[in-house]
């Protein structure tokens, strides 16, 4: 069907419309411009003279529920001017159709508000939805194109590393803390380009900091307050693995009997015996001034493991592993006293309570307690983790167990250098809390001769960041939200690896 239109809202301004015609589930129109006249692209001059024309295709918003392309009849001028080095150009359409383009103006805002809104494979999916089909890649090719309009510089920013594969490839977000959004992916040449910013967030990681150090030298740097509370509950954990020892010592679990072990327990108890053996040579390598380079040439472990090792990280103790009858066991304790000493017979029973175990697992716990009750020796009294000593520690006493609370009572009293560690942590986290900057000289001084002294070492060599951190309002917890935003992008790229359009997504989020 062919009809004649006058000038109306469908078609755009400095357009006529001369032939309307629908085939199949798409309607075409034909325009013209009505100006006689087209200024040069390169040297401005007005012609008048038409040397061709042809005829331009370019889609645009659907109507009525059915796709609309334009074609377009595009003159070709000649330029007059003596000196400009274009003979021969076509007439410019502004903002309506920009060149080489084969979308309009108004289609192209439509699908890169989609894009930015949706990502690649759900936009073009949505977009097939209303008429206006485009692919993945062309949604995140618009996005990367146009980005956000431009902004005032940043002054105040986050930088933190995200994984754009994890263990095998990293990369860097820098983001505009005031304004929300992030900036940018490739850290120090971009800083060496920003030099008005003032305030640099950043994580604990001395590879940041050196970077903002050597692009922004008057620049304030400020570590992550997360960071440093999660820095100082590792130090203290590392001061419970530091002193199992004395905590087994004093809840007097210092005694193992390979005999009373259970199958499981035996293996576990060899691999310990294992690891003891290997601490012990590294210690004794290491005592006579042998380098970790030079002990993990000879004797093929790890350069972490010889590092853990000479730290006091690995120094822990046998630990039987916790067994399915823990909450059972005075039941148990009850039944062997008044003389029940069968396996059986008592799995039989505690399947009465709720057991829900094998009978091997009981016919094992009798079998041991009758060769302890016969060598007149105690039973292996199992121990609590470096992990689980360090929450129960930190735990306040009304939601602790009974036989908790006398376990941690055991070890304020036994072991007094790990109770002051916990103090000291204790102190720092309330400093950062409170913004108590003023107390952090006199904190430094208590940590240097205790179990955490490499922590209060770290925070010395790191302590204008961190004196920052405790006084300045600006962390780096916006730049965390980024990375997680950054995560879901990541799902909705069309094919991996294509660093720069997710760099244009990013960007262009809003």
């Amino acid at each position: 069907m062919s009809t004649k239109l006058c000038a109306s809202d469908l078609v755009p301004a400095g357009f006529t419309a001369e032939r309307i015609t629908r085939v199949g589930d798409e309607t075409c129109i034909l325009l013209s411009r009505t100006d006689a006249t087209a200024a040069c692209p390169a040297c401005g001059r007005m012609s008048r003279t038409v040397r061709s024309r042809y005829c331009r295709q370019v889609a645009d918003l659907p109507l009525s529920g059915r796709r609309v392309r334009l074609l377009v009849r595009t003159r070709r001028f000649a330029c007059d001017a003596v000196l400009c080095g274009k003979q021969i150009f076509a007439e410019r359409f502004g903002d309506v159709l920009p060149p080489y383009a084969r979308r309009t103006g108004r289609l192209e805002h439509v699908v890169h508000h989609l894009a930015l809104a949706l990502g690649g494979r759900p936009a073009a999916r949505f977009a097939q939805r209303l008429m206006l089909p485009v692919s993945n890649d062309t949604l995140l090719r618009v996005i990367r194109r146009q980005g956000l309009p431009p902004s005032a510089p940043p002054s105040v920013i986050g930088i933190d590393d995200w994984a754009w594969r994890r263990n095998h490839r990293y990369g860097t977000i820098v983001c505009d803390l005031e304004r929300r959004r992030p900036v940018s992916l490739l850290p120090e040449a971009w800083l060496r380009q920003n030099p008005q910013i003032q305030i640099v967030a950043r994580d604990r990681g001395g590879a940041y900091g050196l970077a903002a150090a050597r692009a922004l030298p008057d620049a304030v740097q400020v570590a992550d307050r997360w960071h440093l509370m999660e820095n100082a509950s590792r130090a203290f954990l590392d001061a419970v693995r530091k002193s199992m020892r004395q905590i087994r010592k004093t809840l007097g679990a210092t005694r193992v009997d390979p005999k009373l072990l259970t199958a499981a327990e035996r293996l576990q108890y060899e691999g310990y015996l294992r690891r003891e053996q290997t601490n012990a040579a590294i210690m004794a390598l290491s005592k006579d001034s042998m380098t970790i380079k030079e002990i993990v040439r000879l004797t093929g472990h790890s350069r972490g493991l010889v590092r853990q090792v000479l730290r006091g990280q690995r120094n822990d103790v046998f630990r039987s592993r916790e067994s399915s009858l823990e909450m059972y066991l005075e039941w148990l304790d009850a039944q062997w006293a008044a003389g029940r000493r069968n396996g059986t017979e008592l799995w039989r029973r505690l399947r009465t309570q709720g057991f829900r175990g094998s009978r091997r697992v009981v016919s094992e716990w009798a079998t041991r307690r009758k060769r302890a009750d016969k060598a007149d020796a105690d039973t292996l009294t199992r121990t609590f983790s470096a992990r689980t000593i360090a929450r129960l520690l930190t735990t306040n006493r009304d939601n602790l167990t009974k036989s908790e609370t006398v376990t941690i009572a055991a070890i304020e009293s036994g072991v007094p250098l790990l109770i002051a560690a916990r103090d000291i942590i204790t102190d720092f986290h309330v400093m950062v809390r409170r913004k108590m900057e003023s107390q952090l000289m006199p904190w430094i001084d208590r940590a240097r001769d205790s179990l955490v002294a490499s922590f209060g070492n770290g925070v010395v060599k790191d302590i204008k960041a961190v004196r920052a951190a405790i006084a300045s309002p600006w962390s780096n917890g916006q730049t965390e939200g980024q990375i997680t935003k950054l995560k879901l992008v990541k799902r909705q790229m069309y094919g991996r690896g294509k660093l720069d359009l997710l760099q244009a997504r990013l960007i262009g989020a809003t």
